[in-house]
């Protein structure tokens, strides 16, 4: 069983990459083969697949199988995990922010 902890390093790991971010923009539009996902990139299909399979590790993708192909589908349930313990921390953000507006508005002053 994986920890909730080991799950969000696994989805930040794989969120890392831009060609992963780009194959994620992608299949936001809908399912798609690897060739399909492969077509705006200039890197061979072998890289790629690994693309996938790290996306997949972490949960990001599903992979089915229709006949002759193996379709890829985004799956968001790791994308929400991170919005939610990204959230824990928004009120010290906007604390920051806050006091940040407050001294800028001082120096004008």
């Amino acid at each position: 069983m994986v920890s909730e902890s080991d799950k969000l390093t696994l989805t930040f790991s794989a969120l890392a990459s831009d060609t992963r971010r780009a194959i994620l923009a992608r299949l936001a539009e809908g399912e798609a083969t690897v060739n399909e996902l492969a077509e705006p990139f200039n890197m061979s299909l072998p890289a790629i697949s690994k693309h996938i399979k790290v996306l997949e590790r972490a949960g990001l993708i599903v992979q089915g199988q229709k006949a002759q192909y193996r379709p890829c589908t985004l799956n968001a349930t790791p994308l929400k995990e991170i919005s939610s313990w990204t959230e824990q921390y928004r009120h010290i953000w906007e604390d920051r922010f806050d006091q940040m507006d407050d001294y800028i508005k001082q120096i004008k002053t």
